[in-house]
């Protein structure tokens, strides 16, 4: 026979778990993606800042300069004034302090050709200051190179500024997508295991309800079909084993004896078959009253059952004082008990239940059927008969292992013991045929 394993399901703990873990997660992965992203941005943002701006800005510089000194060699040709020779140079040096930062940030090679024309435009002024140059005009196409070399940097500059603007815009529109979108998922994940985990206990707690109705209305079969694996599965599993107990509870109640309150057949017979499966001996006890119908006949139902509830109870209190927890006593009907007793044990509970009985019972009877000792009356033949002081027979019938297989072979040899310790006058018991006499 193939066992089926139960799959593996969360428990609400587990789940519980889950949706916030998903919602810490997507959370944390949006703040990590975005911070990652303002950090790629914060970094095209500098670089921006620190050479597209600053070569566009340097730019505007160089060209102002420059200029500055065509307008300066421009004065010197007509004037010859050393002044203007002078502030040329003073815008010189300025014009090449700016070509050197130029030079010391990363795509400071984009100066070159600048420099390259800069320099012809120096050997020029230098030729004009000597006097080796008498017009200005053959000398107006070295700055004109220059300020073209300058325009290209301004424009190339102004290409990449462009460029890297919309690579910044780019990145900032993907950077608030994407974390809205982790962020979104993980709110959509938590919240849908949130409403999974609400439904699947809201409905559990509707079918638990539901078969707690059923249970209080007496249906001990009812199953609230409820998947095992988390805590509301092991609760309808409890509530279905609560169910089991109590519908065996009420097997029982509705076995025992309404005047002893002892258990019945049913019981009486699960005891047994338990006990079968066990491997230490036990002893099974059937107790009988002796002239009870006689009795009966001449005191009436009510003094019988009087009479019947007291040996229950000799019986019962026998079997606690001198055995353990793991004894039972169960009464068959009418004026039969049964015993179950650990086998060593026997002997002295039968020898209790005789010693209070015959002490007992005599009270039940009235003064004159006492002094004579019994009583008259018609046996069930309807024959005018005498009947001694009631008296109490039990059959001991000790069970080895493996000697018995049914509860039902040994009420049968229970049964035919009993007739053999009926036959002796008096309450006495009797052990497998051997017998021991009050």
């Amino acid at each position: 026979m193939k066992i089926i394993k139960p799959s593996r399901r969360f428990t609400l703990v587990q789940k519980l778990i889950a949706s916030y873990a998903a919602l810490a997660f997507f959370s944390m992965a949006a703040i990590i993606f975005s911070t990652a992203g303002l950090y790629s941005l914060n970094r095209i943002v500098q670089d921006i800042v620190q050479n597209d701006f600053a070569f566009i800005n340097s730019a505007d510089k160089l060209r102002e300069s420059l200029n500055a000194q065509e307008k300066y060699i421009a004065k010197y040709s007509i004037l010859k004034s050393p002044v203007f020779a002078e502030l040329f140079h003073h815008r010189e040096v300025e014009f090449l302090s700016i070509l050197k930062k130029m030079q010391q940030k990363p795509s400071g090679n984009d100066i070159m050709p600048i420099s390259a024309s800069y320099q012809n435009f120096l050997a020029g002024a230098d030729l004009l200051f000597q006097g080796k140059i008498k017009d200005f005009n053959d000398y107006k196409i070295a700055p004109e190179r220059v300020r073209a070399s300058i325009e290209s940097f301004y424009i190339n500059h102004q290409t990449l500024l462009s460029a890297n603007l919309m690579r910044a815009e780019q990145k900032q529109n993907w950077t608030i997508q994407w974390s809205l979108l982790i962020s979104f998922t993980g709110f959509l994940l938590a919240v849908s295991v949130m409403a999974r985990l609400i439904y699947t206990i809201s409905s559990s707690i509707k079918k638990l309800k539901q078969a707690t109705f059923f249970i209080a209305e007496g249906n001990f079969d009812h199953d609230p079909q409820l998947p095992p694996g988390d805590e509301i599965g092991d609760l309808a599993r409890d509530f279905t084993s609560m169910a089991a107990k109590l519908k065996e509870l009420e097997q029982l109640c509705l076995d025992a004896s309404p005047l002893t309150r002892l258990p019945g057949n049913i019981a009486i017979e699960r005891v047994l078959n338990k006990k079968l499966h066990e491997t230490a001996p036990f002893a099974v006890c059937y107790a009988d009253l002796d002239n009870f119908k006689a009795y009966n006949d001449r005191y009436g139902y009510i003094k019988g059952s009087e009479v019947i509830k007291m040996t229950g109870e000799i019986i019962y209190d026998a079997v606690t004082a001198h055995t353990s927890e793991d004894s039972f006593v169960g009464h068959v009907g009418g004026d039969d008990f049964v015993m179950v007793v650990p086998s060593e044990e026997a002997g002295m509970v039968c020898e209790s239940v005789i010693e209070r009985f015959s002490d007992k019972i005599r009270g039940h009877y009235g003064a004159e059927d006492l002094a004579k000792g019994f009583t008259e009356g018609k046996d069930r033949y309807g024959v005018k008969r005498i009947f001694p002081i009631m008296t109490i027979s039990i059959a001991v019938l000790i069970c080895q292992d493996g000697e018995y297989d049914s509860a039902v072979k040994i009420a049968r040899a229970a049964v035919e013991i009993k007739e053999y310790a009926k036959e002796a006058t008096g309450s006495n018991y009797l052990i497998n045929r051997r017998r021991s006499e009050r």
